[in-house]
């Protein structure tokens, strides 16, 4: 069917001059967030989008499936200040997880701080929260509707009193109490700070500012003796002051993913090979390996220790583990720590690279080309998407009869700094063909077609799909987005315009009506209160994609945008908000493909 989109005015005078290349700009007015006419837009979109969402046929099901697959206790990786043990921890379907405490690991838990009772909907969330070394006191920084934007309070951590402390408009800032738990740093407008506990947030001491570097994000780190403070200063998002060191000959393929001291005398070292984590032991005077602690193939995504004690905490999780939290005692002996198959492939990029990628798919699949395939992508910031459970994948696999696929594209962290520099910048290319050749291979392999593959990108991921970042030749004007020229380049220097030129999303589209110009189904997701991502990219992007492509008399599919509301950037969503978006976004896939339920 032909859809029926709103018109948006076009301001065919707004013309933007990049080193004699003039581009017009005529969606800029959807920069303004707060402009009546921006607000109609998204009212407008939204009246379209979601009757279509709501009726779609398997979102019923859908919902009422995750909803009870989402109902279960989950936990966070203890751990320890002063006597004292905390963990996070949620019911099930509590919007916001709560912290809990407890005197010793045998003895009852006990509620610490509860967002949940912050706000009605859950859209109050606790961004940072940070105990002093024994305990005296909780820092702890509050968001409202998904901002980056944070509030620090202060409580008494015995009594659970609250401070009349309060640190305004902090954003992106670490929190390190010092050992006489007399305050805690903080970082306000690039600058680092100390706020002594009693005093006001104007009295704050100015400890670190680089007037001459005003890119440059500082935090702090507290030794173990509490003696030192370690100053580490990053521009933008490169990762840089980090010493590194690697026996090659012992792990060839891998990178160190974290160190940590425990039991005075010991080194936990959580490596990462072939994108699949592993966790050893070592001696810390010789460096020789004590043990290693058995894991199956996923990610070690919590972990607790100090030195000074001997125990510590790890979690792991899986594609098809919710999560296994370990507690390893080094004083005593060592703990040894069916309806889907999880496996790790490799395929060739274009010019030859092996690029891992995971599938999760029924045990017994035949490779017949008739599945319904998700396929997920990153790549950038040299973060890596290592194996994590996912409950909305597992349903897609099951009730959807589909296959997901993980793949593991240049510009992330996967394999250590070569494989991110092979994915930012110039060569960024790289990334959009390492996802079109996980496509490809998939085709290839014989597990499914083109017409069945549902391609998925979020935050930088969403390059990969013309979703997400999408003008990239002014991302760098708005909020946060300057700290990512690192990986991406900048508009303002001609040698980076014209690769950023060549891919950014929003250029490549028809700017006008195209006769025959036929898309594939689209669902754009943003949200009002994106202060990082904001959401002028999708709302120019849809703009544009609708006048270019939606009027096409050969368009029959859907080109939608969906726009939260009080919502942000991902973190600190509300568990009900996160179970809604999910099912709009698999009920769309299963709409557009023709999947249909199945038990």
């Amino acid at each position: 069917m032909a859809f029926k989109y709103p018109a948006a005015r076009r301001d065919e005078s707004k013309v933007d001059d990049y080193h004699g290349v003039k581009i017009c700009d005529p969606y800029a007015w959807l920069e303004d967030p707060d402009s009546e006419e921006t607000k109609a837009f998204v009212e407008e979109q939204n009246k379209l989008t979601m009757p279509f969402l709501e009726q779609c046929a398997v979102r019923p099901q859908f919902h009422q499936r995750l909803t009870e697959l989402y109902d279960y206790p989950k936990y966070s990786c203890p751990y320890k200040r002063g006597n004292r043990y905390f963990y996070f921890h949620n019911q099930g379907l509590q919007n916001q997880d709560a912290l809990y405490v407890q005197d010793s690991l045998d003895g009852p838990a006990t509620v610490f701080f509860d967002p949940n009772t912050l706000s009605e909907d859950g859209t109050v969330a606790l961004k940072m929260g940070r105990l002093s070394e024994e305990c005296e006191y909780f820092a702890y920084g509050l968001s409202s509707s998904g901002s980056d934007w944070v509030t620090v309070h202060f409580l008494k951590a015995d009594d659970l009193m609250k401070l009349p402390d309060v640190l305004d408009r902090v954003k992106f800032s670490c929190l390190a109490w010092t050992h006489d738990a007399r305050g805690t740093t903080s970082n306000l407008n690039q600058k680092l700070y100390y706020h002594v506990i009693g005093t006001n947030q104007s009295e704050d001491i100015l400890v670190a500012e680089f007037p001459d570097n005003p890119k440059w994000h500082s935090g702090v780190t507290v030794s173990d003796d509490g003696r030192y403070a370690v100053l580490d200063i990053t521009e933008g998002c490169e990762p840089v002051n980090q010493l590194w060191y690697c026996d090659l000959q012992k792990l060839p393929n891998g990178i160190t993913g974290s160190v940590a001291c425990v039991n005075q005398r010991h080194l936990l070292v959580n490596y990462v090979h072939d994108v699949k984590d592993i966790l050893q032991l070592y001696e810390l005077s010789t460096g020789g390996l004590v043990r290693d602690l058995p894991l199956d193939v996923g990610t070690v995504v919590g972990l607790s220790c100090k030195k000074k004690h001997s125990d510590f905490f790890y979690k792991f999780t899986s594609f098809t583990t919710p999560g296994v939290i370990y507690h390893c005692d080094l004083s005593q002996a060592s703990p040894d720590p069916t309806v889907f198959r999880q496996v790790e492939v490799f395929y060739p990029s274009k010019d030859g690279t092996k690029i891992p990628m995971f599938l999760v798919h029924a045990r017994g699949l035949k490779k017949d080309g008739s599945h319904p395939v998700f396929l997920y992508g990153y790549g950038g910031f040299e973060h890596s998407i290592q194996p994590y459970y996912n409950v909305p994948y597992l349903l897609f696999v099951k009730h959807l009869g589909g296959i997901l696929a993980v793949a593991n594209i240049r510009g992330g962290g996967e394999y250590g700094q070569t494989w991110h520099k092979g994915g930012t910048l110039g060569n960024k290319q790289n990334c959009f063909d390492d996802f079109q050749c996980a496509a490809e291979y998939l085709i290839q392999e014989n597990y499914t077609t083109a017409s069945r593959i549902a391609i998925n990108g979020a935050s930088n991921g969403g390059l990969l799909v013309e979703v997400g970042v999408m003008d990239m030749l002014k991302f760098h004007k708005f909020t946060i987005g300057h700290a990512w020229t690192t990986d991406y380049g900048c508009a303002d220097h001609l040698e980076q315009f014209k690769w950023l030129f060549e891919y950014s999303p929003l250029h490549n589209l028809p700017p006008a009506p195209q006769a025959g110009a036929v898309y594939p189904a689209m669902l754009l997701l943003t949200a009002d209160h994106d202060d990082r991502v904001v959401p002028l990219h999708t709302l120019k992007y849809c703009a544009t994609l609708q006048h270019g492509v939606g009027s096409s008399s050969g368009q029959r599919q859907p080109l939608m945008v969906r726009v939260d509301t009080r919502s942000g950037h991902g973190a600190g969503k509300p568990t009900a908000k996160a179970i809604l978006e999910d099912t709009h976004i698999f009920s769309f896939i299963a709409q557009t493909l023709g999947l249909s339920w199945r038990e």
